[in-house]
């Protein structure tokens, strides 16, 4: 079908079900999600609210599930509506019939020429992988399409337990960008969205103040019900009763957008200071819901380490050990035999445990494929080489930390060229790196830290704290480091 037989036979679906053809907003939806815009892009061109756009998406998504027989969203249409093609052609097939029946809808037209499509069964007959339809209250409009695989079974299961057995308020994904915490909640709501009675998925990248937010989600949750938007209802109140009464799930991605430019991690733009007392109540108050939060750093409130038997669930997600990093290369179709000593020892040169960003090795995977060379042809002279788009998604976290910040990351990185800072004797200045017997990486002790920059005092493990947070700094009983790849932007940016 092109464009305006779908458009057709949408207005047939709605007219059935309601008894009312597609007024011009909702055919607006219609063919702005059949032309790929979004929803601001279609509310823009009709001169209306975001949220009335939304709105009457669900309502029409909730429409077409219930008739196509099958969870139809935003991201699914076109392609649910070509499945409905072919199905019709198969199914309901009869030379010079002018008329096939779909669920309640007739669609009606000229003779239909099948096909060639083997074991065509007669009309009305119920074949062995026919969909049943699921809920249709969910709106997963903005969520991405499920990317590459990656083997995140043990996740997984961690976010399933908390979720719908310890039945967490409020659950975190934190990481660095490329890490895979999208596309991990992406696994996760295609495995468990069946088991909430409302699936909402939203991306912050771009963040609505929380007034827009609660509006949003309040019209979803109340679906055709009236809903009372007056100043004197309190739309916090109204949010949280839709919590208590039925078992939502809420998933806000690129959270950390609602946070300050060069300040420490977790501190709210002044627009959206009040998202605090909003998550602060998701996390105390009783209901029967979850708050799903991804992003590269997250609000003060809820980074803390969770007590036990409280309803907050903190995931940092991590890279990938070698021997996975190996494992997810072989998957992208390459034959690294001979390169994995090369890799093993470039992405954990100490020994740590260090993990390797998933997005750097397919960015490694995609260089080798176009150039036709070796993996050690192109990580020569042990140096971790970065993409430009790598550089591109951590340019866009550097340029989020604070000036303090900054110095101590500047400090780590200049230790790299040092046995030690503690053996100053080896090299005449930390800025003199010729002087230094070995590059390996030795951790830093806060005393040390402290020494370099006195100015800092107590503020000192506020920012370690910040950088922690923000995945730019690793430690341990020891002291504080870099990873490599960190060290390698650090060292792109002289």
């Amino acid at each position: 079908m092109n464009l305006k037989e779908m458009l057709h036979f949408a207005d047939k679906i709605v007219f059935e079900k309601t008894g009312q053809h597609l007024d011009d907003l909702q055919e607006a939806v219609l063919r702005g999600t059949l032309q790929r815009e979004t929803y601001k892009h279609i509310a823009k061109d009709f001169d209306c609210s975001e949220s009335s756009v939304r709105q009457v998406g669900s309502q029409l998504w909730q429409i077409l599930s219930e008739e196509l027989g099958e969870d139809v969203s935003k991201s699914n249409l076109r392609a649910a509506m070509e499945r409905l093609q072919i199905s019709i052609f198969s199914q309901n097939f009869a030379p010079q019939q002018d008329c096939v029946q779909i669920s309640c809808v007739n669609y009606c037209g000229e003779t239909l020429h099948p096909p060639n499509i083997p074991n065509s069964h007669p009309p009305n007959q119920e074949t062995s992988n026919t969909k049943k339809p699921e809920s249709p209250n969910h709106d997963l409009s903005e969520m991405p399409m499920l990317g590459d695989f990656l083997d995140r079974a043990l996740s997984l299961e961690t976010l399933k337990t908390w979720i719908l057995q310890e039945n967490s308020h409020l659950v975190t994904i934190a990481g660095m960008s490329g890490i895979g915490k999208t596309t991990l909640a992406t696994q996760l709501v295609q495995q468990i969205k069946n088991e909430f009675d409302y699936v909402i998925w939203r991306n912050l990248e771009t963040p609505p103040t929380l007034p827009q937010l609660q509006t949003d989600l309040i019209t979803f949750f109340s679906q055709q019900n009236s809903i009372d938007f007056s100043p004197h209802n309190n739309q916090q109140s109204q949010l949280i009763k839709h919590l208590q009464k039925h078992h939502c799930f809420i998933i806000l991605d690129n959270i950390h957008s609602l946070f300050s430019r060069g300040k420490l991690a977790g501190q709210y733009e002044p627009t959206y200071e009040d998202y605090r007392t909003f998550f602060k109540q998701i996390k105390d108050l009783s209901h029967q819901s979850c708050l799903l939060l991804i992003g590269w750093e997250l609000p003060r409130e809820v980074a803390q380490v969770p007590h036990p038997n409280t309803p907050l669930h903190n995931l940092s997600l991590q890279g990938f050990d070698t021997q996975a990093a190996i494992a997810f290369l072989r998957s992208q179709g390459l034959d690294i035999e001979d390169d994995s000593d090369t890799l093993i020892n470039l992405i954990n040169p100490t020994k740590r445990d260090h993990r390797v960003n998933p997005f750097w090795l397919k960015s490694i995977a995609t260089l080798i494929t176009e150039l036709g060379v070796s993996l050690t042809d192109l990580l020569q002279n042990d140096t971790l080489l970065l993409p430009e788009d790598v550089k591109d998604i951590l340019r866009q976290q550097y340029d989020r930390v604070s000036d303090t910040e900054k110095q101590i990351l500047s400090i780590l990185h200049r230790q790299d060229a040092c046995t030690t800072l503690h053996r100053q004797d080896a090299c005449t200045t930390l800025h003199r790196q010729d002087a230094c017997t070995t590059k390996e990486n030795q951790p830093v002790k806060l005393a040390t830290l402290r020494e370099q920059q006195p100015n800092l005092n107590l503020e000192l493990v506020n920012v370690l704290q910040s950088l922690q947070r923000r995945f730019f700094v690793e430690k341990n009983d020891q002291g504080f480091w870099l990873s490599p790849l960190i060290k390698q932007y650090l060292a792109s940016l002289k």
